[in-house]
């Protein structure tokens, strides 16, 4: 279909153009229910807003924080978020998505220290409280650039994600998934010494953890059966849980609960139609989690933003034209994380995705909170785009159109290239064209 443009003048555009497709966007004038606190755990976040982590590909080269990474967060501490979702940090240099991406180690972990120290002071300084900070520990599995082009660790072959198949010595072995399994001790034991309240095993958009979820054609411990798929995960929570002390650090994950891809390459798919969410095992496989490593939250997204980006980041701009209108992907991700929610009271989800409603994404954060659908309101591109909409929402109930994310896909054309990323369109400091 042709691509629709975003056009709306009101928010009742907006409600009129969702009832016009029958999806789901519920929408609330009011945004109050935004600022109540949410007991996540032995923590308490201040507000129902959470920065998703948005790579900026700007860390040394031995992976500390760069100039551009401190000035980015002290950013995202001003603006008061309850809950900051820290980028993805790499658990091995093999592992990394860019000779940029950062990675913690025995060497930098005081500069890791430094910048946390000096978030939670702006914060509380400008906003009166700190906030609660996860760090995203990923493995990028077969988005692997280390040394600046492609050295794809992959679980399986995948036609949907291959235009040229990959070789079977890309394919990582048995014995290299334990490996990288228990990288994630000395991730999480570093991630709680340099002042993490928190350590995502990231398991979204189709990195590493997240692939494995779909290896039904991969043989072995690894491959087919639902527990063998999630064997990976739940091996690498494990490993971090033996390594941290104390009942204040928890572990969590950014959890792909639809794939987008068709039977047998997607997770959260209907055996039948791909393209048709079937949430069964992801419900599962978070229930899991709760009983046995006692994750406080889970943050919920979908699809990949490098082949299907519209099923996570609805869009305004760029060569690649879903079949869909962007609203019906907007309300599928609403859908998914409300039934996510619904299913699984007693684990608070963020939700994602909100950001396409540029000025009124706090209005269907709203809806969406305030009516049960999810404990939490994710954002990234926003966060880039305007870091301080959180204290602007609460100050006046709305937000600027100006200065609002467009949906453009500019920040995550620079985060592939591997050069410094952020808004092209609101923040030249970082971008210079």
């Amino acid at each position: 279909m042709e691509h629709v443009a975003f056009h709306y003048s009101t928010l009742n555009d907006v409600i009129k153009e969702a009832e016009k497709l029958n999806v789901f966007l519920p929408v609330n004038e009011k945004t109050d229910v935004l600022f109540s606190p949410l007991s996540l755990g032995a923590h308490t976040a201040q507000n129902r807003i959470a920065f998703q982590p948005m790579e900026g590909t700007d860390g040394t080269e031995d992976g500390a924080p760069g100039e551009l990474t401190c000035r980015r967060y002290r950013r995202f501490a001003q603006g008061g978020p309850g809950l900051i979702w820290f980028e993805a940090v790499a658990t091995l240099p093999q592992a990394r998505a860019s000779a940029h991406q950062l990675w913690l180690t025995e060497k930098n972990v005081d500069a890791f220290r430094r910048l946390l120290d000096e978030m939670r002071e702006i914060s509380l300084r400008e906003n009166g409280y700190a906030p609660l900070i996860v760090m995203q520990a990923t493995n990028s599995g077969r988005y692997s650039k280390p040394h600046g082009f492609p050295e794809p660790l992959i679980a399986y072959h995948c036609p949907p994600l291959e235009d040229t198949p990959l070789g079977s010595e890309r394919i990582v072995s048995d014995d290299g998934l334990k490996r990288f399994e228990e990288a994630y001790e000395a991730s999480a034991r570093l991630c709680q010494r340099a002042g993490f309240d928190g350590m995502d095993i990231k398991c979204c958009h189709r990195y590493l953890a997240c692939e494995l979820l779909s290896a039904y054609t991969r043989p072995g411990p690894y491959g087919g059966s639902y527990e063998n798929r999630t064997r990976f995960l739940k091996n690498c929570y494990r490993a971090a849980q033996a390594a941290v002390a104390g009942p204040g650090f928890f572990l969590t994950s950014r959890l792909n609960v639809y794939d987008g891809f068709p039977y047998p390459y997607g997770f959260g798919v209907n055996e039948r139609d791909g393209l048709q969410p079937d949430l069964e095992e992801p419900i599962r496989l978070i229930g899991e989690l709760k009983e046995e490593f006692h994750i406080p939250v889970i943050n919920v997204t979908m699809g990949n933003p490098y082949k299907n980006p519209h099923v996570n980041r609805p869009y305004d701009h760029g060569n690649y034209v879903p079949n869909e209108h962007p609203l019906e992907g907007e309300g599928r991700m609403m859908r998914g994380v409300s039934e996510i929610q619904r299913a699984l009271p007693q684990v608070p989800v963020i939700g994602s995705a909100f950001s396409y409603l540029r000025q009124w994404a706090g209005n269907l954060a709203a809806g969406m909170v305030g009516g049960g659908h999810c404990a939490m309101a994710g954002f990234g591109r926003l966060a880039f785009a305007y870091p301080d909409f959180v204290r602007e929402l609460k100050e006046t109930g709305r937000l600027d159109p100006k200065r609002a994310c467009v949906t453009c896909g500019g920040c995550a054309a620079l985060l592939r290239a591997g050069t410094p990323a952020g808004c092209v369109v609101r923040d030249r400091e970082v971008y210079h064209p």
